[in-house]
């Protein structure tokens, strides 16, 4: 009997490829030694313990509390921020200084009782509970659930009772029921961005009810915090919330003040800072614990790989640290002097990470270059690198500012934080003070961020994503220096750090557009109800409402790069033709169907139009896309019209590296028309492909290169900060859309209303005969929107208007239309029988975003036109859109689920037929017919092994249902690694950029192999017959 087992071979991995190995050679993908046993440290959904019944007890107030009592808060965001202040916390210390009080804080963004997603594996509340032995629990509920008005009360009723009764029933510290103190959600105030208190307490109060009923029924405590934040807020000139309802620190403080006297009822003491800050940095330690980045490596489907041996050891370190940190509370507490740091040397040292594959060859930026083969037309610098500005190690992303400074964001944290390291990513400003390509001055901006894979300028800070949240930084003072940090929002999905919150980019009507992509549960509580996606998809932020939409969730990858057109339609890499992906999501947790047929992939970092005199004519119009799988270098595409979208032309590279380290992330046009690259230099490539620990993933490199265009000029950069108004507008007629971009971004500065006024007259001056008229005027359409303003006389002549390019971005701006007005539907019917197919599109997507029973007949009137390719997408995902979707489920009157069906093509991989000599060794009575398909997005086969006899014919029937090519190779005994490593130098050479990664040198040892599959070749099927 012959055993086949089937492995990952590391180096054949960073190409995209699937190997499979024969016989009993097991050398690569073996479980972790486990000499030391750290399987109690996990806390998986599928393991972790529940905990026994038991008899309810009576919660009294005022609340009495036993020595050494440990209690959790749970719920929502309301007691998920008392992390950042620590103020109730610190108050329990003070009132009860001896009774060795253990706290831990598992409440989680946006929770509902009934609803609360988590990691994929992760442990539920009731399994936490139990883990740390719980006596009293707070818990806050009714916020999120209040939007859903008088309609959802009964379901919060019997939810909110079901969670009680099991709460009460069941000893989560192992000896009898914990007590049970419900909190009301706080009151929402009235802000300068949101009317919060107007548009949401009435429906609070109706939540605060039922909470104080059940909590009587239920013989639980009942804390109000609704009515002393209410009055509070009625009685201060000063704001207590960030956003109308998340408290800030001062409304913290208010808040856990109300909530002792609610449950004490005595008055708070005063507030001891040395031990708020105790509990602050033992909560900061707890949650690496409870809730870590990359908690798909530690719960989830990659915590057999290098889950056991990254996490579970970090986890018992936390613990410790935690335990640690306790004490010092305690200590604080009780009046006892303390150290000046906590003594962390009884934490046990991590084991060894595993180091199980070779890496590429690192280089100096000098000989990196010599690596590079360049486009003829182009020369290429070193613009900054680690031998000038060691600070630039890791570098992610790339933004230009309106003075010309490029800044750029690093991060030597990632892939997360371990035990006793503290976040020290940075956000830098470089300038080239003597314009002579390289970089000479370096300023810090910000340190101590945590792993903020992006960023973008805006409304005088920056907006960076710091996992789990979305964060701005100011500078106060004008000195370059960062002094305030503010969290926006939070929630979002940390399950694999390197594709978590990116991809941030600036509309060209002023929101922000910001990405997620495979694994992720993401949460947000916004004060216009909570925002819920899973598994990838596309956030819009609109920051002068501080409002948060998500769109496009449909089964993808983990792509990167995003840009817009001239015309304002979204390009990006998973999908390209993005702009046809922007419908509204479907009822939450589902997502759209796959793309099918349509292309798109992983694997790419960046992309930038063309539309700068500085770089040649015939590239006008193109785009540059930043490559770093399966082979590394910058390409360049056209953009090609089709009937129903857009789609990429390969035309050739700007630069082709040979040295494999070489990993390009993002690209950015310069002010003076250069081009300029972030290089993530480093021989370690690959997130999955490595342990997290891998002592070899370079943390010291980091190079910006810049591109210029041979025979060209570069250009004389405008002035943009401290324009005037009239200036940045005239502005707007320049073709580069880089520039048009910062130009927007100084208006988001002046006043709305100036902005208004000189905009109506720059308008109203335009000359009808100049062949840029029609875009000149979108853009102001587009900054009448980034103002918070309307245009509908300026709307409707655009969308009526010759250009069909200006009529679909002008009927993209449909979407946010008044429903309640007679136009909407006007401009939505007659661009729903456009002649051109992306101004349908354009109104079926509008129509998601109306979502009333006027639109949906409109949008069914696009049946009456030829339907293909992005526009059949874009026209099951608005219909199936959680808008349109509940006018016509149960009640399908006008029979769109017919129609759908008929536009859904089929998600199977069909096998060929096969040839006359083929079905005859099919149909031999002893075949045994496997098979085998990589899993999307794990790189892993669906099969691990399978046994044959000896002679046994053998029939493998391989698919690839991913969105990045693969093949599958048998090779002999003992020879993986030297077979992947000669498949992976195969990737320095650019003729094989598109080969099947199959090395000829080695073909000895290779006994079976299929040509590469997938979304990108001519076939997702291979069967392979021996």
């Amino acid at each position: 009997m012959k055993l086949y087992r089937f492995f990952r071979i590391p180096s054949l991995l960073c190409l995209g490829g699937c190997v499979l190995l024969s016989a009993n050679d097991n050398t690569w993908g073996q479980t972790p030694s486990q000499e030391s046993d750290f399987s109690r440290y996990a806390i998986y959904e599928k393991t972790a313990p529940r905990p026994p019944e038991a008899e309810p007890q009576i919660t009294q107030l005022p609340l009495e509390i036993e020595p050494n009592a440990r209690i959790a808060f749970i719920g929502n965001t309301l007691l998920e921020r008392t992390q950042q202040f620590g103020h109730f916390e610190t108050m329990l210390h003070q009132h009860l200084p001896n009774h060795r009080l253990i706290v831990r804080n598992l409440a989680w963004s946006a929770d509902a009782v009934d609803l609360q997603p988590r990691p994929e594996n992760f442990a539920d509340i009731e399994q936490h509970l139990y883990h740390e032995k719980i006596d009293l629990i707070f818990a806050a509920f009714g916020f999120n659930e209040s939007f859903a008005g008088e309609e959802g009360l009964g379901r919060f009723r019997e939810s909110m009772s079901t969670l009680v009764d099991r709460l009460k029933t069941h000893a989560y510290n192992g000896r009898q029921a914990p007590k049970i103190i419900l909190l009301s959600p706080i009151a929402n105030e009235n802000v300068r961005k949101i009317p919060a208190a107007d548009r949401n307490n009435k429906q609070i109060e109706v939540y605060v009810q039922a909470i104080r009923d059940l909590s009587i029924e239920k013989k639980v405590g009942f804390a109000n915090v609704y009515s002393p934040t209410l009055s509070a807020m009625s009685q201060t000139d000063n704001d207590l919330t960030i956003n109308g309802c998340h408290l800030n620190e001062q409304g913290d403080l208010l808040f856990a003040q109300s909530l002792f006297r609610e449950v004490f009822k005595t008055s708070p003491p005063i507030i001891l800072e040395p031990l708020r800050q105790a509990v602050i940095d033992r909560d900061r330690q707890f949650a690496r614990r409870y809730r870590p980045l990359n908690t798909f490596y530690y719960t989830g489907g990659r915590n057999k790989e290098y889950g056991y041996i990254d996490f579970l050891p970090a986890m018992r370190s936390f613990e410790q640290m935690v335990a640690n940190r306790d004490e010092r509370i305690w200590a604080i507490a009780q009046g006892k002097r303390v150290p000046a740091k906590v003594d962390d040397s009884n934490v046990a040292p991590m084991p060894p990470a595993q180091e199980s594959r070779g890496i590429n060859e690192w280089m100096s930026p000098e000989d990196e270059r010599k690596a590079f083969q360049v486009d003829p037309r182009f020369e290429v610098n070193i613009f900054a690198s680690e031998e000038d500005f060691p600070e630039i190690a890791n570098p992610i992303q790339m933004r230009f500012d309106s003075r010309g400074r490029l800044w750029v964001s690093t991060s030597i944290t990632y892939p997360h934080i371990y035990p006793g390291n503290e976040p020290q990513d940075r956000l830098l400003i470089l300038e080239d003070t003597d314009q002579d390509g390289r970089a000479d001055k370096c300023t810090t901006f910000a340190n101590n961020l945590h792993v903020p894979l992006s960023f973008e300028l805006g409304d005088g800070g920056v907006y960076v994503s710091e996992q789990p949240e979305l964060t701005f930084l100011e500078d106060l003072n004008g000195d370059d220096r960062m002094d305030r940090k503010r969290t926006l929002l939070s929630g979002f999905g940390t399950e694999d750090s390197h594709h978590a919150l990116h991809d941030f980019t600036w509309t060209p009507d002023g929101d922000l557009i910001l990405r997620e992509s495979i694994f992720h549960h993401s949460q947000i509580e916004t004060p216009y109800g909570p925002v819920r996606q899973q598994n990838s998809g596309w956030f819009r932020y609109t920051p002068r409402e501080e409002r948060l939409i998500s769109f496009g969730s449909y089964p993808s990858t983990n792509p990167w790069g995003v840009t817009f057109d001239d015309w304002g339609r979204h390009v990006a890499s998973h999908p390209i033709f993005a702009a046809a992906f922007h419908s509204l999501d479907p009822p939450y947790p589902q997502q759209h169907p796959a793309p099918n047929g349509l292309k798109a992939y992983s694997g790419t970092c960046g992309h930038q139009f063309v539309n700068t005199p500085a770089f040649p004519k015939e590239l006008q119009g193109c785009f540059i896309k930043a490559r770093y799988k399966p082979t590394n270098r910058i390409e360049i595409h056209q953009w090609v019209r089709q009937p129903f979208g857009y789609e990429e032309r390969y035309m050739g590279d700007l630069i082709f590296s040979t040295n494999l380290s070489f990993i390009p992330v993002d690209v950015q046009f310069g002010p003076r028309g250069d081009l300029y690259i972030c290089d993530w230099y480093n021989p370690v490539k690959g997130h999955a492909q490595y342990s997290l620990r891998d002592s070899r993933r370079d943390r010291s490199s980091g190079r910006i290169w810049r591109v210029v265009a041979k025979n060209h000029e570069l250009q004389t950069p405008p002035k943009i900060a401290g324009a005037s108004i009239p200036e940045c507008l005239d502005l707007l007629k320049r073709p580069e859309s880089e520039l048009r971009l910062r130009v927007k971004r100084e208006l988001r500065t002046a006043p709305p209303d100036k902005v208004k006024l000189e905009l109506d007259r720059w308008v109203s001056n335009l000359d009808p005969k100049d062949s840029r008229y029609r875009h000149h005027q979108l853009e102001a359409l587009w900054v009448s929107r980034m103002i918070g303003q309307t245009n509908a006389t300026l709307l409707k002549e655009l969308a009526g208007c010759e250009d069909p390019n200006a009529r679909a971005a002008a009927v993209q701006q449909v979407r946010y239309a008044n429903p309640t007005q007679e136009e909407t539907y006007e401009l939505l019917k007659r661009a729903i029988h456009d002649e051109d197919s992306l101004v349908r599109m354009e109104a079926i997507i509008a129509a998601s975003y109306v979502g009333t029973e006027r639109a949906l007949p409109i949008a069914l009137e696009v049946f009456d036109h030829p339907i293909g390719d992005h526009l059949s997408y874009a026209i099951q995902c608005a219909l199936g859109s959680h808008t349109l979707r509940r006018l016509w489920e149960g009640n399908d009157r006008s029979g769109v689920e017919k129609k759908l069906k008929q536009l859904k093509r089929t998600n199977d991989i069909v096998e060929p037929r096969a040839t006359a000599q083929q079905s005859q060794f099919d149909n031999q009575p002893n075949l045994q017919t496997v098979k085998i398909s990589c899993e999307p997005e794990r790189m892993l086969f669906t099969l691990k092994e399978f046994t044959a006899t000896p002679g046994q014919p053998v029939k493998i029937i391989f698919t690839n249902p991913d969105a990045t090519d693969h093949n599958l190779v048998i090779v002999q005994p003992g020879t993986l690694e030297e077979v992947g490593t000669a498949a992976n130098d195969m990737a320095k050479d650019p003729k094989n950029a598109d080969s099947d990664f199959i090395p000829t040198s080695k073909q000895a040892l290779i006994l079976h192999a299929t040509p590469m599959i997938g979304p990108n070749r001519k076939s997702r099927i291979h069967i392979l017959r021996f």
